[in-house]
């Protein structure tokens, strides 16, 4: 999972309608204002993160974080007003976001990004994991194309399986993450809500995003055991702890018997196509020795016979 890179986008409110505050008997009230607790002012991020990568004595080599990027402009102010004058440049949200606000996005910001952040010795082919939104490019773009194949870097755009937030990192922990240390600090305006929300991301151990990437294999397996459905919870793996112990794994093992099952489910159901793509990138041929990789290579002659 060290070359995958998964993005998403966020909007970020600059407060919540309700919030929960410890006081003591001295404090006084924390008061907020805002015209409508219907239209909070927030703005959208596109938020770009992969494994990082750490040494055998713990230490990070790679912190994984790309980088978070909002969707904002800045444009005149078309009044004066006490605090500035007609014409004064703004920051603003952008509260529409197209297509071609998304594709700027890929070409002068997240592409550079990962290009400048990424490990001199890792490997060059990378890939960019995205929601099925509309908005998104596709990885034939050819302004896309251009950028992601230069520099010695060959980058490609990948879709995730649909109505599957859990297959992504963004959704599956680290915008709540963000979220929680963006929420303890007070924004007046949209400025400060984008240097909260950059702070927040700058912050994160890098080993709370190595946690969330168990936590997407723990759920790749989960969704293995219920056949592609979402009808499962995601597992407790009690990560504190094993760190405290120096136990907490590199990768999770997927039984291989849950791989048999998975496998003949798909030719049962006659998803050839998906596992000769399986059984090419497992390397099963004619003269296999490796007993999973025979049992695959039985199941598809049967599948074949069977159809």
């Amino acid at each position: 999972m060290h070359n995958t890179v998964h993005i998403d986008e966020k909007w970020f409110y600059i407060t919540k309608t309700s919030q929960r505050f410890y006081l003591t008997p001295e404090e006084t009230e924390p008061h907020r204002t805002c015209k409508s607790k219907k239209f909070i002012q927030k703005v959208m991020f596109m938020c770009a993160v992969c494994r990082p990568v750490f040494d055998d004595d713990g230490s990070c080599l790679f912190d994984g974080k790309i980088g978070i990027f909002p969707f904002t402009e800045l444009v005149p102010a078309k009044r004066k007003s006490k605090n500035r004058a007609a014409g004064t440049m703004e920051l603003k949200p952008i509260q529409s976001i197209t297509k071609e606000v998304v594709k700027d996005c890929f070409i002068n910001k997240i592409v550079p990004a990962i290009k400048a952040k990424w490990p001199a010795n890792a490997s060059k082919t990378i890939y960019i994991q995205q929601d099925n939104a509309m908005p998104h490019i596709q990885d034939s773009d050819p302004d896309f194309r251009a950028v992601a194949s230069a520099d010695g870097f060959d980058i490609h755009l990948i879709n995730q399986p649909p109505n599957s937030p859990d297959t992504n990192i963004n959704d599956l922990g680290w915008f709540r993450a963000i979220q929680s240390l963006q929420t303890e600090s007070v924004c007046n305006s949209v400025s400060e809500l984008v240097n909260a929300v950059i702070n927040s991301f700058n912050e994160l151990s890098p080993n709370t995003l190595n946690k969330v990437f168990l936590s997407l294999q723990s759920c790749m397996i989960e969704i293995l055991k219920v056949k592609g459905r979402n009808s499962y919870k995601i597992p407790h793996m009690r990560k504190d702890a094993l760190i405290r112990q120096d136990m907490l794994p590199l990768n999770l093992q997927v039984p291989s018997e849950l791989v048999r099952e998975c496998i003949s489910y798909l030719i049962e159901h006659g998803a050839l196509s998906i596992t000769d793509s399986l059984m090419q990138q497992l390397g099963v041929n004619a003269g296999c020795t490796n007993e999973l990789e025979v049992m695959v290579h039985n199941l598809q002659i049967q599948g074949h016979e069977g159809l």
